[in-house]
Parts: structure tokens; C-alpha cells; sequence
């Protein structure tokens, strides 16, 4: 019997996470698709057919980041129908405990993490790629980069570390570059402060730059050449956004990234997030039915769904506040991609013990 009540309730909360999460995407279109025409306007080219298919390229993965969200109301609406229609009642009376009618809600909440991150993310970072091209040539959009960074490199004439403000993506050129050079020895030489650069083969050359040297005024100089050991390759990675990267590739970025003396934590961060999200969603079922699972004619169901609500809203502040820690280095990427997940399971058990066992 619990074989087969098992599959029952398993398809439930399929059905209800399913439900929502169509629900979401459909709203996601919707507001994506009023905005991008309004963004639109009278801009030449951008038919109304162009404009829907830019809100269906954005709507992947923005519902990805709500996926959370939706598995918690979906959650707790499974959770209250069946406490509504005495499902969960009955089967309280025929001996089945909390936690083997919640195993199958867990599994299909495991199920569609492994799913999202092995097969749903990898198509929504492709679209979310190929919106930002189409953007560019409709809307100028991303003409200039605004992704300040800093690199150090080794070349034979010593070490340098530079600053970049952004890139003009039309000209592939940096934008408010800052050079300090060192000699051999590790000796300050100069500061190069230059309007803009351009990487060429082995150097970069350095525009409308000011060198400033110890002891030294500055002097003006219309070109200044810097020698780089980097690729155009591997200077455009340092400007690709983690989200807009798969699963798959994030690694191997990470890798190249730091072979070109940039700092890999954002896609370090991001991979262990991805690698989390099947815990965090079973975080978020185990929270909703700490406030889901007392009996409809008790009555406080608004109550419970507002505790459930604010309970997962808490869950994923921690989140990012966690992930913003990660990402300044505060923390490591494993720790802040996978406390929040552990934290909120752990919390969902000790509640549920609570309740269930006194």
C-alpha cells in the first residue's frame, strides 16, 4: 500500500511543482515581453515578433533563479490540498508517519533539481547568450561592458598589474585602463594611465596614456606599449557573466580564468551553486511542510502560508547574502553554495521532529 501511496503523492507534487512552474514562466514572458517593448519603442527592426522571441530567450533563465520559489509554493499547495480533502489524514490513521509521505515529495524535488542543473540550464544560458547578441543589435545594448577587473601578468620585462574599468564591445577596445609596472626585481618602475587599449599580439597598446614614474611629473605619451603574455581568448573570459555559462563549462572556465591571472571565484561560486540547487530545493519542501501539514479544519491556513512564505524569503536572503560572501572571499565557494541548503534541511528536520514527535 505505501508503495502505491507513495507514487500517489509523488505525482502530486509533481503535478503541483509542474503547475507553478508554468504559472511562472508564463508570468515571466508576460512582464519580460511589456518591458522589452517598451525598451523597443520605435527602434527600427524591432518587430513584434522580434520582441517576443527576446521575452521566450530571457524567460529560461529567470525562471531558473525562481525555481526555489516555485518549489515551495508548489510545496505547500500540494501539502494544504491534501490536508484540504482529509488525503493526509487518512493516512496518518492508517499508520503512515511524516516522513513517508514526505520521502516522495523529497525525491521528486531531488529529481527535478538534477534535472534543471543537467539538462534545463545548459538550453537557458544558450538562450540567455543568444539574447544578449540579438540585444546588441537591435538595441546597442552591451556596446559598452561596464565589468571593472583587475589582472596581473609576467612578461619579460617584469610584472604588471592592471585595472580595466569596462570594454567597447563594437571596438573590442578596454575602456579607463590603470598599469603599475614592476622590474624583474619587483621594483615600482612607473603608473600608466590610459583613456583606452587595445590587446594586440604580445603587447597591449596603451591610448592617450600619462606615465607617471618615482620622482616624475607624468609625462604624456599618445601610445604606450605593454608587453602581455595573454591571448584575446583569455582576456574576453574575464568579461563572461558565470550565469551565462553552463554547468559544463564552468569548470574549464574557472581553469582558464586563472591561468590568465583573473580571479575564478564567480564561476567557482556559480558551479557549487548549481551543484547545491537539488539540496536547496528539498530545503524548500522540507520548510513548506513545517507550515503545511497541520489539519484544514484547524483552520490559520493564511497564517501558514504567510509563516511558509517569509520562511522561504529568509532561506534565500541568507542565500545571497551568503553567496555575496563567497563571492567577495569572505568564505569558500563550497562553503557559501552549500551552508544555506544544509541549513535550511536542517531546519526543516528539527521542526518537523518537533512537531511531529514533540
Amino acid at each position: 500500500m505505501f508503495g502505491v501511496l507513495g507514487r500517489y503523492f509523488a505525482t502530486r507534487f509533481a503535478q503541483a511543482v509542474l503547475g507553478v512552474f508554468a504559472a511562472v514562466l508564463g508570468l515571466i514572458f508576460t512582464l519580460d515581453f511589456v518591458d522589452t517593448l517598451r525598451r523597443a519603442g520605435s527602434t527600427q527592426g524591432a518587430s513584434g515578433g522580434i520582441v517576443a522571441w527576446l521575452a521566450v530567450l530571457h524567460t529560461p533563465i529567470v525562471a531558473e533563479q525562481a525555481l526555489p520559489f516555485v518549489v515551495l509554493i508548489a510545496a505547500m499547495t500540494a501539502f494544504v490540498n491534501l490536508s484540504r480533502r482529509t488525503e493526509l489524514t487518512v493516512a496518518r490513521a492508517a499508520g503512515v508517519s511524516i516522513w513517508q509521505f514526505l520521502g516522495p515529495a523529497l525525491a521528486v524535488a531531488l529529481a527535478f533539481g538534477i534535472a534543471e542543473v543537467a539538462a534545463f540550464n545548459p538550453i537557458s544560458t544558450a538562450m540567455k547568450r543568444q539574447a544578449t547578441g540579438l540585444e546588441a543589435k537591435l538595441f546597442g545594448a552591451g556596446a559598452r561592458d561596464a565589468g571593472g577587473f583587475w589582472l596581473r601578468q609576467k612578461s619579460p620585462d617584469g610584472q604588471s598589474i592592471l585595472h580595466v574599468d569596462g570594454r567597447d564591445l563594437d571596438h573590442d577596445t578596454l575602456l579607463g585602463v590603470q598599469a603599475y609596472n614592476f622590474d624583474p626585481d619587483g621594483e615600482f618602475v612607473q603608473r600608466v594611465d590610459a583613456k583606452s587599449a587595445v590587446l594586440r599580439e604580445g603587447y597591449f597598446e596603451l591610448r592617450d596614456a600619462q606615465v607617471v614614474a618615482p620622482g616624475d611629473d607624468g609625462t604624456q605619451a599618445g601610445v604606450f606599449l605593454l608587453a602581455t603574455p595573454l591571448t584575446r581568448e583569455q582576456l574576453s573570459q574575464s568579461f563572461v557573466p558565470p550565469d551565462t555559462v553552463s554547468i559544463y563549462g564552468l569548470r574549464g572556465l574557472a581553469d582558464q580564468v586563472r591561468g590568465a591571472g583573473l580571479d575564478p571565484t564567480p564561476y567557482l561560486l556559480r558551479r557549487q551553486q548549481l551543484m547545491a540547487l537539488p539540496l536547496s530545493l528539498a530545503a524548500m519542501t522540507l520548510v513548506a511542510a513545517c507550515f503545511s501539514l497541520r489539519l484544514f479544519r484547524m483552520g490559520g491556513v493564511q497564517r501558514m502560508v504567510l509563516g511558509g512564505v517569509a520562511a522561504g524569503f529568509v532561506l534565500y536572503v541568507v542565500t545571497k547574502i551568503v553567496g555575496d560572501l563567497g563571492s567577495a572571499g569572505f568564505v569558500s565557494a563550497s562553503f557559501a553554495a552549500w551552508s544555506p541548503a544544509v541549513g535550511g534541511c536542517l531546519f526543516g528536520v528539527y521542526v518537523l521532529l518537533h512537531q511531529e514527535d514533540g
